[in-house]
Protein backbone atom coordinates (compact mmCIF):
# COMPACT_ATOMS: atom_id res chain seq x y z
CA UNK A 1 0.00 0.00 0.00
CA UNK A 2 3.01 2.34 0.91
CA UNK A 3 3.97 1.94 -2.73
CA UNK A 4 0.74 2.49 -4.42
CA UNK A 5 0.54 5.79 -1.85
CA UNK A 6 4.06 6.99 -3.23
CA UNK A 7 2.35 6.23 -7.13
CA UNK A 8 -0.87 7.56 -6.62
CA UNK A 9 0.59 11.14 -5.08
CA UNK A 10 3.19 11.25 -7.79
CA UNK A 11 0.59 10.21 -10.68
CA UNK A 12 -2.64 12.09 -8.84
CA UNK A 13 -4.20 9.24 -10.15
CA UNK A 14 -6.67 7.72 -7.37
CA UNK A 15 -8.80 5.67 -9.22
CA UNK A 16 -6.09 2.79 -9.40
CA UNK A 17 -6.36 1.76 -5.79
CA UNK A 18 -8.83 -1.23 -5.94
CA UNK A 19 -6.45 -4.08 -6.93
CA UNK A 20 -3.39 -2.79 -4.07
CA UNK A 21 -6.05 -2.45 -1.36
CA UNK A 22 -7.54 -5.82 -2.54
CA UNK A 23 -4.25 -7.35 -1.90
CA UNK A 24 -3.50 -5.40 1.23
CA UNK A 25 -6.58 -7.13 2.74
CA UNK A 26 -6.01 -10.28 1.41
CA UNK A 27 -2.58 -10.28 3.07
CA UNK A 28 -4.07 -9.52 6.34
CA UNK A 29 -6.64 -11.77 6.16
CA UNK A 30 -4.30 -14.37 5.50
CA UNK A 31 -1.94 -13.41 8.05
CA UNK A 32 -4.75 -13.11 10.84
CA UNK A 33 -6.64 -16.10 10.10
CA UNK A 34 -4.36 -18.47 9.20
CA UNK A 35 -3.66 -21.78 10.69
CA UNK A 36 -0.13 -22.13 9.75
CA UNK A 37 0.58 -18.59 11.28
CA UNK A 38 2.00 -18.72 15.15
CA UNK A 39 0.97 -15.76 17.58
CA UNK A 40 3.43 -16.16 20.05
CA UNK A 41 7.03 -14.82 19.60
CA UNK A 42 9.48 -17.00 18.96
CA UNK A 43 13.35 -16.76 19.46
CA UNK A 44 15.17 -16.44 16.10
CA UNK A 45 17.04 -18.65 14.63
CA UNK A 46 21.19 -18.43 13.98
CA UNK A 47 21.07 -18.14 10.75
CA UNK A 48 17.89 -15.32 10.67
CA UNK A 49 20.03 -13.46 13.33
CA UNK A 50 21.78 -10.48 10.58
CA UNK A 51 21.51 -6.67 8.95
CA UNK A 52 22.05 -8.89 5.78
CA UNK A 53 18.16 -10.82 6.05
CA UNK A 54 16.72 -7.49 7.36
CA UNK A 55 18.02 -5.48 3.85
CA UNK A 56 16.95 -8.60 2.05
CA UNK A 57 13.12 -8.94 3.22
CA UNK A 58 12.83 -5.06 2.67
CA UNK A 59 14.28 -5.10 -1.20
CA UNK A 60 12.37 -8.30 -2.10
CA UNK A 61 8.88 -6.89 -0.40
CA UNK A 62 9.90 -3.53 -1.75
CA UNK A 63 10.36 -5.39 -5.35
CA UNK A 64 7.13 -7.78 -4.92
CA UNK A 65 4.70 -5.04 -3.73
CA UNK A 66 5.59 -2.93 -7.52
CA UNK A 67 5.04 -5.93 -8.91
CA UNK A 68 1.97 -6.65 -7.51
CA UNK A 69 0.68 -2.83 -8.48
CA UNK A 70 1.71 -3.44 -11.65
CA UNK A 71 -0.26 -6.52 -11.87
CA UNK A 72 -2.91 -4.63 -11.22
CA UNK A 73 -2.45 -1.81 -14.06
CA UNK A 74 -2.17 -4.67 -16.18
CA UNK A 75 -5.45 -6.18 -15.37
CA UNK A 76 -7.12 -2.28 -15.97
CA UNK A 77 -4.94 -1.88 -19.36
CA UNK A 78 -6.35 -5.11 -20.64
CA UNK A 79 -9.65 -3.99 -19.57
CA UNK A 80 -9.39 -0.12 -20.50
CA UNK A 81 -8.17 -1.82 -24.16
CA UNK A 82 -11.29 -3.51 -24.08
CA UNK A 83 -13.25 0.09 -23.70
CA UNK A 84 -14.00 2.56 -25.96
CA UNK A 85 -12.70 5.92 -24.52
CA UNK A 86 -15.60 7.70 -24.73
CA UNK A 87 -17.59 6.43 -21.68
CA UNK A 88 -20.74 4.89 -22.36
CA UNK A 89 -23.62 4.26 -19.57
CA UNK A 90 -21.99 0.88 -19.31
CA UNK A 91 -18.78 1.73 -19.03
CA UNK A 92 -19.25 4.70 -16.52
CA UNK A 93 -16.94 3.40 -13.27
CA UNK A 94 -14.14 2.94 -16.38
CA UNK A 95 -14.34 6.38 -16.81
CA UNK A 96 -12.43 7.38 -13.58
CA UNK A 97 -9.71 5.38 -14.82
CA UNK A 98 -6.78 6.28 -17.37
CA UNK A 99 -6.50 5.86 -21.01
CA UNK A 100 -4.97 2.35 -21.73
CA UNK A 101 -1.66 4.39 -23.21
CA UNK A 102 -1.53 6.23 -19.66
CA UNK A 103 -1.80 2.79 -17.76
CA UNK A 104 0.91 0.94 -19.84
CA UNK A 105 3.03 3.85 -19.00
CA UNK A 106 2.65 3.70 -15.23
CA UNK A 107 2.80 -0.44 -15.58
CA UNK A 108 6.23 0.51 -17.15
CA UNK A 109 7.58 2.73 -14.57
CA UNK A 110 6.29 0.32 -11.90
CA UNK A 111 7.94 -2.76 -13.30
CA UNK A 112 11.47 -0.82 -13.21
CA UNK A 113 11.20 -0.19 -9.73
CA UNK A 114 10.03 -3.58 -8.96
CA UNK A 115 13.10 -5.10 -11.13
CA UNK A 116 15.61 -3.05 -9.44
CA UNK A 117 14.21 -3.47 -5.55
CA UNK A 118 14.05 -7.29 -6.66
CA UNK A 119 17.43 -7.18 -7.98
CA UNK A 120 19.11 -6.00 -5.03
CA UNK A 121 17.08 -8.13 -2.82
CA UNK A 122 18.79 -11.20 -4.75
CA UNK A 123 22.40 -9.79 -4.38
CA UNK A 124 21.49 -8.86 -0.55
CA UNK A 125 20.00 -12.09 -0.42
CA UNK A 126 23.42 -14.03 -1.86
CA UNK A 127 25.46 -11.95 0.67
CA UNK A 128 23.51 -13.78 3.80
CA UNK A 129 23.40 -16.28 2.45
CA UNK A 130 27.03 -16.49 2.37
CA UNK A 131 27.52 -15.46 5.84
CA UNK A 132 24.21 -17.91 7.00
CA UNK A 133 25.47 -20.81 4.77
CA UNK A 134 29.03 -20.11 3.69
CA UNK A 135 27.67 -20.27 0.06
CA UNK A 136 26.34 -17.37 -1.85
CA UNK A 137 24.18 -19.59 -4.42
CA UNK A 138 22.30 -23.07 -3.25
CA UNK A 139 20.23 -23.31 -5.78
CA UNK A 140 17.53 -23.70 -3.26
CA UNK A 141 13.97 -23.57 -4.31
CA UNK A 142 13.24 -20.51 -2.91
CA UNK A 143 16.56 -18.93 -4.73
CA UNK A 144 15.49 -21.27 -7.80
CA UNK A 145 12.46 -19.61 -8.07
CA UNK A 146 13.41 -15.34 -7.31
CA UNK A 147 16.38 -16.21 -9.81
CA UNK A 148 13.02 -17.42 -12.78
CA UNK A 149 10.94 -14.45 -11.77
CA UNK A 150 13.98 -11.95 -12.18
CA UNK A 151 14.60 -13.51 -15.33
CA UNK A 152 10.70 -13.24 -16.63
CA UNK A 153 10.51 -8.99 -15.88
CA UNK A 154 14.12 -8.61 -17.33
CA UNK A 155 12.73 -10.58 -20.71
CA UNK A 156 9.68 -8.42 -20.24
CA UNK A 157 12.53 -5.26 -19.90
CA UNK A 158 14.26 -6.46 -22.38
CA UNK A 159 11.45 -7.37 -25.23
CA UNK A 160 9.93 -3.32 -24.65
CA UNK A 161 13.39 -1.95 -24.92
CA UNK A 162 14.90 -3.88 -27.49
CA UNK A 163 11.87 -5.40 -29.35
CA UNK A 164 9.78 -2.66 -29.09
CA UNK A 165 7.09 -4.67 -27.99
CA UNK A 166 4.25 -2.87 -26.14
CA UNK A 167 0.63 -3.34 -25.01
CA UNK A 168 -1.09 -6.69 -24.69
CA UNK A 169 2.09 -8.83 -24.58
CA UNK A 170 4.18 -6.36 -22.20
CA UNK A 171 0.63 -6.98 -19.60
CA UNK A 172 0.01 -10.40 -19.86
CA UNK A 173 4.22 -11.42 -19.60
CA UNK A 174 4.01 -8.91 -16.40
CA UNK A 175 0.85 -10.46 -15.13
CA UNK A 176 2.56 -14.13 -15.49
CA UNK A 177 5.58 -12.78 -13.88
CA UNK A 178 3.20 -11.93 -10.75
CA UNK A 179 2.40 -15.49 -11.20
CA UNK A 180 5.82 -16.45 -10.57
CA UNK A 181 6.22 -13.59 -7.58
CA UNK A 182 2.70 -15.56 -5.64
CA UNK A 183 4.80 -18.78 -6.51
CA UNK A 184 7.96 -17.65 -5.15
CA UNK A 185 6.59 -16.80 -2.16
CA UNK A 186 4.12 -18.70 -0.95
CA UNK A 187 3.93 -21.61 -3.68
CA UNK A 188 7.51 -22.31 -2.32
CA UNK A 189 7.17 -22.82 0.80
CA UNK A 190 4.35 -25.26 0.63
CA UNK A 191 5.16 -27.50 -2.03
CA UNK A 192 8.95 -27.66 -2.00
CA UNK A 193 11.39 -27.92 0.83
CA UNK A 194 15.08 -26.44 0.98
CA UNK A 195 16.95 -23.73 3.47
CA UNK A 196 13.91 -21.22 3.31
CA UNK A 197 11.74 -23.75 4.88
CA UNK A 198 11.77 -22.30 8.08
CA UNK A 199 9.63 -19.57 6.36
CA UNK A 200 6.27 -21.59 7.01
Amino acid sequence: MLIYLVFESRSKQRALGIFPSLFSFLAMAYASFSKDMDSKIQPLLPALKSNWLIAHVITCFLGYAAFAVSFGLSVLYIVRKAIPDNPTPHTGLLAAVPNAKQLEAFNYQMILFGFLWLSVGIITGSIWANSAWGTYWSWDPKETWSLITWLIYAALLHARTMKGWQGPRIAWLSMFGFGCVLFTYFGVNFLLSGLHSYAR
